[in-house]
C-alpha cells in the first residue's frame, strides 16, 4: 500500500556519486570548492548518460562560501558543461545543507514543477575563507576614495597591531558562543556517556568503513579527481582507519574539556574536503529516459530546536516526526544512516528515542519511539570514519542508504542528522 505523506507524485533517486572524501589539507588542498563539485555533478551524469539539458534544476549546499564563488552550484553546474539555460542555486543549512537541497529537489519533483534535478553538496576546508578585522576592512574600503599619500596615512589611525591579525572562521554557534565539540562533550555528560563508549562507537565505525572500502561499497559511487599538476587519480577516502584499536583512542586527550572530558579527535569526525550529488527524477522522467532507480523518496522532516539546550538533539526531534507522517513505527525501519558528527551524539539519540521518560516529557508521547539495533546503523562507516565535508555528507548518507537498502534486501530506510543552530533533518527512504 502507498504511504501516507506529502509527496502524491513519486520521487525517485536514480544514483547517487560523490568524489572521494579526503582529510582537509591533503589530495585536495589545492582545488576550490566548485571544482570539487564539477566533478561530482559530471560523474553523475555521465553515469547515467542522460542529456544534460534535460535537468530541469540544480541545487548543491555547502558552508563555508569562497566569496568568489559564493553561488558554488552555478559555477560547478557551468564547468560541469550544464547547459547555461539550466537555473542552478546554493542553499546552506550547516551540516544537513545537502539534506536541505535534495528535500528541496525532491519538493520540486512532487509538486510538478521538475522533473529531473541534481541535488547534493561540497565544501572544502583546506582553504577555508579568513578575513581580515572589521577595522582593517573599513580602511581598506576607505581607500578606495583615497587620492594622496596623505589620506592613505590617515586611514592608518587609530589602528592596534592586533587589528592586523586575521578572523579564523570558527565552528561555533553565532547565538551561544559553544563550539559543536562542547556541546557535544555537554551532551555526553548530561547522558553519562564515557569516553570508553564514544571509542567503541569510532572504532566500529573506522572497522566498518574499512570493510565497506574492501568489499568495493564505497567504491561504487565515487568519482576519481585528477588533481593537477601530475593529475594523478585520486579514487579512495584517505580518513578511514581500519588499524585503529580501542587502546589508541584511549590514549587521546580529551579536546573540549582537558580535565574531565569524553569528547577526544578519536570520536570526533575530522576536517574534510569533498563533493557528492544525487540524481532525482518523477516517474515520468524515469520511464522517458530509461531509468532505474534504486530507491523512492517518500518523504522528509526539517526540525528545529534550543541551540543551548538541544543543539545535536535533531535525530531524536526528527525522526518520530518523520515516522509519524509515514505512519510507520521505529520496528519497521530496516536501514538506518546517523550523521555522526561526533559518536556522542549518535549514542545519546539513540539512548533518548528509547527512553520513555524523555519521549513522554519532551516529545509528548505515550511511550517510547523504539530502540534503534545497532547493527542496523551505518553498516559501512560513517562520518567519523569516512570524513565530514560539511556541504556534502547528506548526499552521501542518501545514497549510501539506497545502496543498504539493495544490499541487505530492506523495504525501508531513514537518512537523519544534526545540525549546527540546533536543526535536525530526516529522510525517509524505500527501496525500488
Amino acid at each position: 500500500m502507498p504511504i501516507p505523506g506529502p509527496f502524491s507524485r513519486p520521487v525517485f533517486l536514480v544514483d547517487g556519486a560523490r568524489t572521494p572524501f579526503l582529510r582537509s589539507q591533503t589530495g585536495f588542498r589545492d582545488l576550490l570548492a566548485y571544482e570539487l563539485a564539477a566533478t561530482a555533478i559530471s560523474g553523475l551524469i555521465g553515469r547515467q548518460s542522460i542529456d544534460p539539458a534535460r535537468i530541469d534544476r540544480l541545487t548543491f549546499g555547502t558552508v563555508l562560501q569562497e566569496p568568489r564563488t559564493t553561488n558554488v552550484a552555478r559555477e560547478a553546474a557551468l564547468a560541469a558543461r550544464i547547459p547555461r539555460e539550466v537555473p542552478a542555486t546554493t542553499t546552506t543549512a550547516a551540516c544537513i545543507s545537502a539534506n536541505v537541497a535534495i528535500m528541496a529537489g525532491a519538493e520540486a519533483i512532487a509538486c510538478g514543477q521538475a522533473d529531473l534535478v541534481v541535488a547534493g553538496g561540497v565544501e572544502t576546508l583546506s582553504d577555508a575563507p579568513i578575513r581580515y578585522k572589521k577595522a582593517i576592512r573599513e580602511r581598506m574600503i576607505a581607500s578606495q576614495k583615497a587620492k594622496s599619500p596623505a589620506q592613505y596615512l590617515e586611514l592608518a589611525k587609530g589602528l592596534r597591531l592586533t587589528d592586523l591579525l586575521p578572523e579564523v572562521p570558527a565552528i561555533a554557534e553565532f547565538s551561544t558562543g559553544l563550539t559543536m565539540g562542547e556541546n557535544a562533550e555537554r551532551l555526553a555528560k548530561k547522558l553519562g556517556l564515557t569516553q570508553e563508549e564514544q571509542d567503541e562507537f569510532a572504532l566500529a565505525s573506522h572497522k566498518k568503513g574499512a570493510k565497506a572500502q574492501t568489499d568495493g561499497h564505497l567504491g561504487r559511487d565515487i568519482v576519481p579527481v585528477f588533481v593537477p599538476p601530475k593529475f594523478e587519480a585520486l579514487r579512495e577516502d584517505n580518513g578511514i582507519r581500519g588499524d585503529s584499536t580501542l587502546e589508541k583512542l584511549s590514549s587521546l586527550t580529551p579536546a573540549f574539556d582537558k580535565r574531565y572530558g569524553t569528547v577526544t579527535a578519536g570520536n570526533s569526525s575530522f576536517l574534510t574536503d569533498g563533493a557528492a550529488a544525487c540524481l532525482l527524477a518523477s516517474e515520468e522522467a524515469v520511464k522517458e529516459q530509461g531509468l532505474s532507480p534504486i530507491a523512492r523518496i517518500l518523504s522528509g522532516v526539517l526540525v528545529a530546536m534550543d541551540p543551548a539546550e538541544e543543539l545535536l538533539h535533531g535525530p531524536v526531534f526528527a525522526v518520530p516526526k518523520l515516522l509519524d507522517r509515514a505512519g510507520l513505527s521505529l520496528d519497521d525501519i530496516d536501514v538506518w544512516e546517523i550523521h555522526e558528527a561526533f559518536a556522542a551524539p549518535v549514542l545519546a539519540a539513540i539512548k533518548l528515542l528509547a527512553d520513555a521518560s524523555f519521549c513522554r516529557e519532551r516529545l509528548g508521547r505515550e511511550r517510547a519511539v523504539g530502540k534503534i539495533p545497532m547493527k542496523a546503523v551505518n553498516a559501512w562507516g560513517g562520518s567519523l570514519s569516512i570524513g565530514h565535508p560539511f556541504g556534502a555528507t547528506g548526499a552521501r548518507l542518501v545514497t549510501t542508504c539506497a545502496r543498504r537498502l539493495i544490499h541487505e534486501k530492506g523495504q525501508y530506510g531513514i537518512v537523519t542528522s544534526c545540525a549546527a543552530g540546533a536543526l535536525g533533518h530526516a529522510i525517509l527512504l524505500e527501496r525500488v
